[in-house]
């Protein structure tokens, strides 16, 4: 049986928790749980919390000398890097060509949560209505316009485009969408619009947009564009992802937010939607049994990349 270790987060404004202590007993799998000093800390869990429900606590190194490390959101770092480790957490390996290069070279195994489904849906859909939520609660003070005084085109009909349409509903705004086949109606239409919001995620073989940097001329002066996908010069050409301290960035006279981890505003919220599903597989990664999901989740095995995209993307680059 492997022990899974649950490090602290080091991304900056990162507070979101793998698991929670309220989640661990149905696991059956507690004494193998080893989770950072201090863990639960942002969120007012004291350690007593996960060791009275027979889980472990222990400092970081002993943490990440665990077969398995739970991490939400990992940096590279050569910290729990080491031959045969694996890594369950948002990998996101397609685009982050300095991740792909540590996960090989130490020939380890990455089961990314981005690529979890389970009949059809994807595991983490609360996570990612939250990031709809959160970026444009996040966004709009930025922008310095009430919002129900704002017409926003939103471009998207998936989990994050639902949470973004659950919040600028209940702002006041007037809200037209679109979707990938419609972006050109968009991109002819973009005027008219004071906030552009894009929750589609972009297919990194694409060389196309949703919107280009020649369209922002078309745009009224201050309008803004809240890109939750946050893909850099992909789905919006004039993009590039941002920071919860520094949300923010104008280009040709056009506010743009694409921060890259939104949830983390609402990190209470995250982490109980995320301890739901991360407590779920937990027995059957400690016990190595083969599960569907985690199995077609599993991008790279031993250093081996299973997902083509990955070097097809990298070889591009």
């Amino acid at each position: 049986m492997l022990k899974i270790g649950f490090p602290l987060p080091r991304k900056e404004n990162e507070n979101r928790l793998a698991v929670l202590p309220e989640n661990i007993p149905h696991t059956k799998v507690a004494p193998y749980l080893v989770f950072e000093t201090g863990y639960g800390k942002a969120m007012g869990i004291p350690d007593e919390n996960y060791i009275k429900v027979n889980a472990n606590v222990a400092d970081r190194k002993n943490v990440c000398e665990c077969p398995i490390i739970c991490n939400p959101r990992p940096i590279v770092t050569d910290e729990y890097s080491s031959k045969g480790k694996i890594l369950f957490g948002w990998i996101h390996a397609v685009q982050g060509r300095r991740m792909t290069d540590l996960l090989v070279q130490n020939s380890m195994t990455a089961i990314a949560w981005e690529e979890m489904f389970e009949n059809g849906r994807h595991c983490f859909w609360r996570n990612n209505e939250i990031a709809g939520e959160a970026s444009i609660l996040h966004a709009f003070p930025e922008f310095g316009k009430i919002p129900y005084a704002c017409k926003v085109a939103m471009i998207g009909r998936g989990n994050v485009a639902r949470g973004a349409v659950r919040i600028l509903e209940r702002l006041g705004c007037v809200i037209t969408v679109y979707d990938r086949k419609t972006s050109p109606l968009l991109r002819d239409e973009i005027g008219c619009y004071d906030v552009i919001v894009n929750a589609v995620s972009w297919d990194v073989f694409r060389k196309d947009h949703l919107i280009y940097e020649e369209d922002l001329n078309k745009m009224r002066p201050g309008t803004m564009i809240i890109d939750i996908s946050c893909d850099e010069a992909m789905g919006i050409q004039s993009s590039h992802p941002t920071s919860i301290n520094n949300p923010v960035y104008v280009y040709k006279g056009v506010l743009h937010y694409a921060v890259d981890n939104s949830p983390s505003l609402f990190y209470r919220s995250a982490s109980e939607a995320i301890s739901k599903v991360v407590s779920g597989f937990l027995y059957d990664l400690v016990n190595g049994n083969c599960n569907e999901v985690v199995n077609k989740a599993t991008i790279i095995r031993n250093g081996k990349i299973l997902d083509e995209r990955i070097r097809r993307f990298q070889n591009r680059t």
